[in-house]
């Protein structure tokens, strides 16, 4: 059996240590008529790109970010379900600003590929290179009736939306009943974060007393990817199956929110208040920009998007098989930096022998407040074959885990913010 326990110090000790050579390498002295690259998003992957090309002094950065803080939405689960404060997740951008960054608090409307982005009220900012990392939006459509009954049941998988979920959680806390969990088909955002949202509240019934139960309503056969499957059920059986009731192979195709049921092939669901997943895609954006359909299409290993060799598209937007996780995207920022600064420089691109090794996607599946299932993915290509992903996943939840999930959420937030 492999030792998690050893791989996890050293997915939490090499997050600590790249933590101390940011704080090493943030003084970037300023020079004139450098190459301009403009950042659209500041989460995981837009942070992770935006500070490592300021630290290389060799460009000229401007991130736009219409949020003033940063939210995180890894671990935030923790607040949905009434274990901390919002503001635990939260972090301030002034070390970006005083790096040199040009901070644009405006939201990106259209992307003009002759070499400029345009933000609300119609301000053009030029760019040598684009790196995008906006996030995902909800397909909506995907469900009848969702558009009105949007405010009711709020998804929560963006940056500062947690809290509307909290105050649907805190309300069936209260007064029990029925909290319908759906979960889509993949992919979307954190494939594990549907169950692990669905494992804190139902950990707070069990302290509150809360009379109920959480129904967990999944379009897949089993929690989804395959490796996270066992010890995701395990726990449900384990630790809740007198809170979670688990229904599986079910769609939902529409919602009649004054009767309060969930329209499925199967039959209606009825609930007290819902957290409805949404099937997921790449913004707007990125189709106006013709980058993509439902992904933003991008070549590997460079992230270079397939249409267009002055940009990039990391993060969850980007159409790969490669997990959709915060961690990822902040590493896979950092390489698309680094890549810019070699072809600024001339230099040529570097050419694989064999497989190369892409990015690792960390993630942890908290399962109580204090244990946790630890996920470790590291995805490869090579020349003209798909990704490969190399699974390491705790076989069950243990403190341990919980505890490195932690201190990883520090090291990563002190690495983009600190």
């Amino acid at each position: 059996m492999p030792d998690f326990s050893s791989s996890r110090r050293a997915v939490v000790g090499a997050g600590v240590a790249t933590a101390a050579a940011w704080v090493a390498g943030c003084a970037v002295s300023p020079k004139a008529a450098r190459p301009r690259v403009v950042v659209v998003g500041g989460g995981w992957g837009g942070l992770g790109a935006a500070r490592t090309l300021a630290t290389s002094g060799q460009v000229a950065v401007t991130m736009i970010e219409p949020n003033d803080r940063f939210m995180s939405c890894p671990l935030s689960a923790h607040y949905v379900a009434g274990f901390g404060r919002e503001a635990d997740y939260q972090r301030s951008y002034a070390n970006i600003d005083r790096q040199g960054i040009q901070r644009v608090r405006e939201r990106v409307t259209e992307i003009d590929r002759s070499a400029a982005v345009v933000v609300a009220g119609g301000q053009r900012i030029g760019y040598d290179f684009l790196v995008l990392s906006p996030g995902i939006d909800y397909m909506e459509e995907a469900v009848q009736g969702y558009a009105a009954a949007r405010e009711q049941l709020p998804v929560g998988f963006r940056a500062f939306e947690q809290a509307a979920v909290r105050r649907q959680v805190d309300a069936f806390l209260e007064r029990g009943g029925e909290f319908v969990i759906t979960v889509p088909k993949p992919p979307l955002r954190c494939p594990p974060a549907p169950y692990e949202r669905a494992f804190l509240i139902a950990a707070q019934m069990k302290r509150r007393g809360t009379k109920g139960k959480i129904i967990i309503v999944d379009a897949s056969p089993n929690p989804m990817p395959m490796p996270i499957a066992a010890p995701i059920v395990g726990a449900m059986k384990s630790l809740y199956a007198a809170q979670i009731e688990y229904v599986t192979n079910t769609e939902v195709s529409a919602v009649d929110i004054g009767r309060r049921l969930l329209v499925t092939p199967t039959g209606d669901i009825g609930f007290t208040a819902a957290n409805m997943v949404l099937p997921m895609r790449a913004p707007a954006l990125i189709r106006s920009a013709r980058l993509g359909e439902r992904w933003a299409a991008v070549k590997l290993p460079s992230f270079l998007s397939q249409a267009d060799d002055k940009i990039y598209v990391v993060g969850d937007a980007q159409g790969t098989p490669l997990p959709k996780s915060g961690h990822l995207a902040f590493g896979c920022g950092k390489q698309v930096a680094a890549d810019i600064v070699r072809r600024i420089a001339g230099q040529p691109a570097p050419v694989a022998s064999g497989p190369v090794t892409l990015p690792g996607a960390i993630c942890w599946a908290a399962v109580t407040h204090d244990e946790a299932i630890m996920i470790n993915v590291t995805p490869s290509v090579e020349a003209g074959q798909p990704p490969k992903l190399a699974f390491q996943v705790d076989p069950r939840h243990n403190k341990a885990s919980g505890q490195g999930s932690l201190q990883w959420g520090d090291s990563m937030w002190n690495q983009m913010l600190g």
